[in-house]
């Protein structure tokens, strides 16, 4: 359920109604709007009688959710999330690229790509320093020697960064370190991860599995909601079908669906969702197009000499014209236009 708050609700007022909340054994979670705060209510199975709630003042309508992913929902908060992450935000109809590769390697390479990113106009850096992969005897990450790395071109370059925790054991050193937490595609599901991701209060992007739904995305970002996080971004990868001519199948559709459904931003990472480098342009092009707030591209000095996804990773050249083509994509319009 969503209780309603009048436009001239008192601070007071939203209070007696989450303490009302409390009282009848669920979890109030307040949801400001650009007209009125809204409550939601986490919590319950079943129905939840409006009589709790209908003689509080300042309470002007308590509306049903019918969705599952309740607090995801635009059912309970028809604004666009709008996260502010150390002064860039995303979400706000402007586009965001966040470009790097997909491991942190040495420090010349990390640093090189950071040149080039911050050149390029973006702002955001994403790499790698633990690295679950699908074989254990390939490159793993060098792990605190790659947050170390990024620590170090973080404050060199003022980019924000963002980067994989692998676990719940690597999850405290990454958020040092980290200005957005990745949850990877092979850790959407893995709720522990969700739920310590959830208590830490700092943005998180996760991204889809590669064989989920779209609602058990939106299910997944909801553990992070139901405990309070609510700086949260949805990542669309790629998922598995039966083409095997592309690493995976890049749905595009998934940037207009979440958009629709569900008021958190979305990034877009055509990187991973073809898997060759020629084809990502084109692709990262369309992300735009169709609506995503950023895009997520893996980018290395010599992608041939890469310990991880060389194949679909942009030389640093073709990154910064493809960041340029982008940008004026979602360019503001002219004054007086």
């Amino acid at each position: 359920m969503l209780v309603l708050m009048k436009q001239d609700a008192t601070p007071q007022q939203v209070d007696a109604v989450c303490e009302r909340i409390r009282e009848i054994g669920f979890v109030p979670h307040r949801i400001p709007g650009a007209m009125r705060t809204a409550v939601g209510i986490t919590g319950n199975q079943g129905a939840i009688l409006p009589d709790h709630f209908q003689g509080l003042d300042g309470v002007a309508e308590c509306v049903p959710v019918s969705k599952p992913y309740k607090l995801v929902s635009r059912e309970v908060k028809p604004d666009n999330t709008v996260i502010d992450v150390r002064g860039q935000k995303i979400g706000d109809g402007r586009l965001q690229i966040v470009a790097g590769p997909c491991s942190v390697e040495s420090r010349d390479q990390i640093f090189r790509t950071a040149e080039a990113v911050a050149r390029s106009g973006a702002r955001f850096l994403r790499g790698g320093a633990y690295k679950p992969r699908t074989s254990p005897y390939v490159f793993q990450g060098l792990k605190d020697e790659g947050l170390k790395l990024l620590e170090e071109v973080k404050s060199h370059f003022d980019l924000r960064i963002v980067t994989e925790a692998k676990d719940t054991e690597s999850l405290p050193a990454v958020a040092q370190v980290a200005d957005i937490v990745q949850i990877g595609a092979r850790n959407m599901q893995n709720f522990t991860l969700l739920e310590a991701a959830g208590r830490q209060r700092k943005p998180v992007m996760i991204k889809r599995g590669m064989s989920a739904t779209m609602q058990e995305l939106f299910m997944a970002a909801e553990y992070l909601l139901a405990l309070g996080n609510y700086q949260v971004m949805l990542c669309e990868r790629g998922i598995r079908t039966f083409e095997t001519m592309t690493r995976n199948t890049f749905d595009l559709s998934a940037v207009v669906m979440i958009k629709h459904h569900t008021h958190l931003p979305v990034v877009a990472d055509p990187s991973h969702g073809v898997g060759i480098d020629w084809a990502v342009a084109p692709l990262a092009k369309a992300a735009v197009v169709v609506g995503a707030d950023a895009i997520m591209l893996e980018v290395h000095p010599d992608p041939r000499r890469a310990l991880s996804d060389g194949q679909q990773s942009l030389r640093l050249e073709d990154y910064e014209q493809l960041a340029k083509e982008m940008l004026a994509l979602r360019a503001p319009p002219a004054s007086g236009a």
